[in-house]
Parts: structure tokens; sequence; C-alpha cells
């Protein structure tokens, strides 16, 4: 049995959950999630937990099971407390500024990069180096973070780019120098 698959997800207070015909709705202080989860899960919801169970132990089954408790305990942890990444921007002239709902980048190109935010999602400067993405959707703040971070990936030979906070960036040696002249 899925070690992850068979833990039960509690419901933290004020958060509604609604299961019905595949469709789950979770609601809560942060927002509010719709998923459809597949129509071979057992999912139960009682009083205050929520359990996953599998109908057999096929190898689809046993795959879906672990992933649909993720999914589901996911999308309670987002309505409850929400998600969060922090993004470093490290070189000279690199820097981000917030200009009401768009993200202004100005990242070495002739022209600055400007990004509007997504439904549900909250993108914060604060300070001209940092940008920390936040929003009740674990999916959809990867992807805007992972998003923004494409714009300029840290190169290894100066470690000048767009990175997580606390991601590592190997470095490499640069040029050894001219020989023969």
């Amino acid at each position: 049995m899925s070690r992850i698959g068979r833990m039960p997800i509690e419901i933290p207070a004020g958060v509604t959950v609604n299961y019905d015909n595949n469709v789950m709705t979770v609601k809560g202080p942060k927002g509010e999630l719709t998923r459809e989860l597949h129509q071979d899960m057992i999912v139960t919801v009682e009083e205050n937990t929520i359990t996953v169970a599998r109908p057999s132990d096929n190898k689809e089954h046993r795959s879906l099971h672990g992933l649909t408790r993720a999914l589901v305990a996911n999308m309670v942890t987002g309505v409850h407390e929400s998600f969060s990444k922090t993004l470093e921007i490290n070189g000279v002239g690199y820097r981000a500024a917030k200009q009401g709902n768009k993200l202004v980048l100005t990242l070495g190109f002739s022209h600055p990069v400007e990004m509007e935010a997504p439904a549900g999602i909250t993108i914060d400067v604060p300070a001209p180096n940092k940008i920390i993405v936040s929003g009740a959707d674990k999916e959809v703040v990867g992807a805007v973070a992972a998003d923004i971070r494409k714009w300029r990936k840290p190169e290894p030979y100066k470690g000048k780019g767009i990175r997580y906070e606390g991601e590592y960036v190997r470095r490499k040696a640069g040029k050894a120098g001219a020989k023969g002249k």
C-alpha cells in the first residue's frame, strides 16, 4: 500500500470540502480550488478528515493512489496557508519592479520584460533583486515562478540570472588565457 496514499488528510478549521462526481472543491480563507480527480479513486470526506483508497492493486491504481492524495492535500493546504516561491536576481543592472498588476524585469535586454500575474497569484517585489510569487494553487505558483526564471536562467561562469532562493549554481572556470603569443 502506498505510504503517502494511505495517510488521512486533516481538514483545518475554516476550510470546507465538497466532493461530488469526481470533482473536488475546496474553499478556505486564501481562495477556492476545484479539481477533477480520477474516477477509479475512492475518496471519502468525513467530518474533519479526507481519505483516499484504491480499488485494486494493479499498477495504474497504485500510481494514482499517492498522486490523488498529494493533489487533495495540496488543495487543502493551499486554501488554508497558501504556497510561495522566492526568486533572487543576480547581475549588474538586473532588477525587478512592480507597476500595478505587472511585474517589470530589467534583465539586460534592449527592452524591459513585462509579465501579468494570472488570476489567484500575487507577485511581490520587496527589494529590486527579490521576487515573491504566492497563491493557493501550488502548481500555478511553480509554473509562474518557472516562467519568470526562464527569462534569464543563472549562467555558470559569473552566476548572473534569476534563481530560486537557496538554489545552488555550479560554477565553471573561465578561459585559461591565450597561449603561444
